[in-house]
């Protein structure tokens, strides 16, 4: 049969990737808006429960009241996202928006913070 909704001028070019998906439902990745990064084995839950973007903050394993919930400055964001590089997801991190002053802010959003 055919799909519904799908443009006629949809371009599938030389980097589209074609799935076989007979027998089989097919769906988008989910996107989780609001993670706290405070473990790698966060991914892959998340990659088994069709989630395939994840964006929040943290600085990764912590404990306690020492967790954090956001990516505190360029420093953090670095590391956060080479920690990430080898993982099979779409990921961004938030940066921390509590400064005064916009370049403490834009140096985050400079160093890769999505927000």
């Amino acid at each position: 049969g055919t799909m519904d909704c799908v443009d006629p001028n949809l371009i599938v070019g030389a980097s589209t990737e074609v799935i076989a998906g007979e027998g089989l439902i097919v769906t988008a990745g989910g996107i989780d808006s609001h993670i706290h990064f405070i473990a790698p084995q966060q991914i892959e839950e998340a990659l088994m429960s069709g989630v395939t973007t994840m964006l929040g903050g943290g600085t990764g394993p912590g404990t306690g009241p020492f967790a954090t919930t956001c990516t505190p400055g360029p420093w953090h964001i670095h590391s956060m996202l080479r920690a990430a590089e080898s993982f099979p997801m779409n990921l961004g991190f938030q940066g921390k928006g509590n400064a005064s002053l916009p370049r403490a802010l834009e140096e985050q959003v400079e160093a890769g913070a999505y927000g």
